[in-house]
């Protein structure tokens, strides 16, 4: 009811703004203000579950239009340049990237999201239907090697420990040379933890990160994203499997 209220007396400019604000806040809060957890270092703050909900939620779906504009997406660009055959978008969201990559002939991008939502959303900017499947990307009934590449951008980090080993175990299984994942890492080089807010996610080390990767992949490179924000900085994981093929 309370909030039905704010709907009707506040703009919509004012809402996202002070949605942002809180966002902020509580990211200031999780990294100044909460305590530690004392035998790792690392905060936990909250369950650490997978905010699953926030996949259906329109203004979500709104900040996945724009959230790599200027950089990751940039980046992903000259990570596919020279790539040739079938590529997957794993939690493609919205499509926007794929829709993006249709310009490179060489390649046929495909989407895979969790949310039947945002999937219908990258239906209706004219993704083929035959490019997308709704599936967790922990568990795909993909074939082994269906795809010559993969990436993610700003998904892994959002997956709880064990699901994150089981998507990169997945994203090794159904991907035949490499697979590009972006996401952000602690600015400060410390295990951080599960940081609790509107998205929860890890903000966690380069070396945290590629424990998880090297779980699956002997060869895994690390570069620069020029992606950042007030607590972390973005990598990309550059994992091979197939090393004659990059």
């Amino acid at each position: 009811m309370l909030k039905e209220f704010y709907k009707e007396m506040c703009p919509p400019l004012f809402l996202k703004t002070f949605a942002l604000l809180r966002v902020k806040l509580s990211r200031i809060l999780d990294r100044y203000v909460y305590p530690k957890n004392q035998s790792s270092g690392s905060r936990i703050i909250g369950d650490n579950g997978q905010d699953l909900e926030i996949y259906w939620n329109p203004d979500m779906a709104e900040s996945l239009e724009t959230w790599g504009e200027g950089n990751a997406w940039n980046e992903l660009k000259f990570l596919m340049v020279n790539c040739r055959g079938k590529v997957l978008d794993i939690a493609c969201g919205t499509g926007k990237n794929i829709e993006t990559l249709s310009k490179f002939p060489p390649i046929e991008v495909y989407g895979c999201d969790i949310s039947d939502f945002l999937i219908k959303k990258a239906l209706d900017r004219g993704i083929p239907e035959e490019r997308l499947k709704i599936c967790d990307a922990t568990k795909t009934d993909y074939y082994d090697n269906s795809f010559n590449y993969s990436y993610s951008i700003g998904s892994l980090e959002h997956f709880t420990e064990n699901g994150i080993v089981q998507f990169v175990a997945e994203a090794y299984r159904i991907t035949q040379y490499s697979s590009f994942h972006m996401i952000p890492v602690s600015r400060s080089g410390k295990d951080e933890g599960w940081i609790k807010t509107l998205q929860s996610y890890y903000n966690n080390s380069v070396d945290w990160w590629l424990k998880k990767y090297k779980s699956s992949y002997q060869s895994v490179f690390v570069i620069d994203s020029s992606w950042e924000d007030d607590i972390s900085v973005g990598k990309w994981f550059i994992c091979i499997k197939n090393i004659e093929k990059i």
